[in-house]
């Protein structure tokens, strides 16, 4: 459901027609009623408008990049107010849109990847597509772009080019490996980030190979990162007047989230290695079967919450021993806390569990797939899975925006948009006249 019941009108010139004592959640609590599609007053699924009355209202972001870290940036933020224009070759569009699972022939994945954006062609390497590009880049305040360094230079559209239209502008580069070092020019994607990063080696059992996740982990986390990058570079602008350039590697975000490793490596000669489910700082923490065959998971940071679930298990002499008292003394004693955990939990089905975990103020939580999930009430409560309404495939869900804001929040006001869809009419706004674009079209550049 998009945009929010209290979200100001997307033609609504104010930027936040909500009065500050009149404001009320971005998105809907349980008890209020969510509507399966958006507002009448809300821009049309087949004639997405650039104005928005989300916080960045008035940024202009071209989207040159594929596949994922890049792209993600762009979507989030689009998703509070920023117009994106996603640029893809006229013959080549984003590989996303082929990714995994299509309905119709229709790629799933683009629909969320490229919501809030409209949709142009443009080849970067013919003379027309440059002249355009760069009178685009005059207009704009982001350009986010992951092609492997000197890619852009070679057709002329460098920092230099770009900075020279446009003095303002904001260019995020985000490579597999960043713009210099001994692996600049590699090809690279994010499960080479997830291997070198020490990810795979920290992730899967004791006795088993080195594991990888099974979706765009490092990816992922690149685009959030370049999205704050994105927001970091322009708040100096607002200071200086300046415009400059992001510099993202995608094997470096990752590794800032996997806590102090290279401290510990550094003062310790410390190495972390696989634990599976187990935590080296705590225990018990690990997954349990119920009964009735489902999975929960127990985490224990808290000494007080390890103190609760061994009460609950009735073993209240574990939290006696002298080695309790701290989570890595505990994690030395994994084994005889899992077998009071695991035995207690796989003598109970799982809404027993939760229910006596809950009731007991201990940690723990179902073990969920997407089914579950999409029928979890805490996630209905918070809206975090929406339905939008597409004009290609009718309401479809996916995730919401990432976070809500009380003043200006987020909306997704249409989902991924056909290849091109929006190439003329974008053109057009930019001053483009139709003997214009028929030369293009025959050049090749659209």
């Amino acid at each position: 459901m998009s945009p929010r019941p209290d979200s100001p009108r997307p033609d609504d010139p104010r930027p936040d027609s909500t009065r500050p004592d009149d404001r009320r959640p971005e998105r809907p609590g349980p008890d209020e009623q969510r509507p399966e599609s958006p507002r009448p007053d809300s821009p049309r699924p087949d004639d997405p408008r650039p104005g928005s009355p989300g916080s960045l209202g008035g940024l202009r972001v071209l989207d040159l990049a594929t596949l994922f870290a890049g792209p993600m940036a762009a979507t989030l933020l689009g998703d509070f107010g920023a117009e994106v224009i996603k640029v893809e070759h006229p013959v080549r569009p984003d590989p996303s849109r082929g990714h995994g699972p299509a309905k119709d022939g229709i790629g799933l994945w683009w629909k969320v990847l490229g919501r809030n954006k409209r949709a142009i062609t443009l080849d970067l390497s013919r003379p027309g597509g440059r002249a355009t590009l760069l009178r685009l880049a005059a207009t704009a305040d982001v350009v986010i772009e992951n092609f492997r360094p000197g890619t852009l230079e070679k057709w002329d559209l460098g920092w230099p080019e770009l900075s020279a239209a446009n003095p303002r502008l904001v260019l995020a580069r985000v490579t597999a490996f960043g713009q210099f070092g001994p692996y600049a020019h590699r090809p690279g994607f994010g499960t080479l980030a997830e291997a070198m990063s020490g990810f795979a080696a920290l992730t899967g059992e004791p006795d088993a190979p080195p594991t990888l996740p099974p979706f765009g982990l490092a990816d992922s986390v690149a685009g959030l990162a370049t999205a704050y990058a994105v927001l970091t570079a322009l708040a100096a602008r607002d200071r200086t007047g300046a415009g400059q350039v992001v510099d993202m590697a995608i094997i470096e975000p990752i590794l800032a989230v996997l806590g102090p490793q290279p401290t510990w490596y550094d003062q310790l000669g410390y190495v972390q290695e696989r634990t599976g489910n187990r935590s080296a700082n705590n225990a018990p923490r690990n997954t349990y079967r119920t009964a009735d065959g489902a999975w929960v998971a127990v985490s224990t940071s808290a000494q007080s919450v390890a103190e609760r679930v061994m009460r609950l298990v009735g073993r209240p002499e574990l939290a006696e021993e002298p080695w309790f008292a701290t989570g890595a003394q505990r994690a030395e004693h994994a084994d005889v806390l899992d077998e009071a955990v695991g035995g207690w939990i796989a003598a109970r089905d799982r809404a027993e569990v939760l229910a006596a975990f809950e009731k007991a103020q201990a940690a723990v939580a179902p073990v969920q797939d997407v089914r579950d999930v999409l029928a979890d009430p805490q996630y209905q409560a918070l809206d975090t899975v929406t339905t939008v309404d597409d004009p290609e495939l009718g309401p479809l869900r996916m995730q919401n925006v990432l976070f809500r804001l009380s003043g200006t929040p987020g909306a997704i006001r249409w989902a991924g948009r056909p290849h091109g869809a929006d190439t003329d009419a974008v053109l057009t706004e930019l001053g483009l006249g139709p003997d214009e674009l028929r030369a293009l079209r025959e050049e090749g550049a659209l």
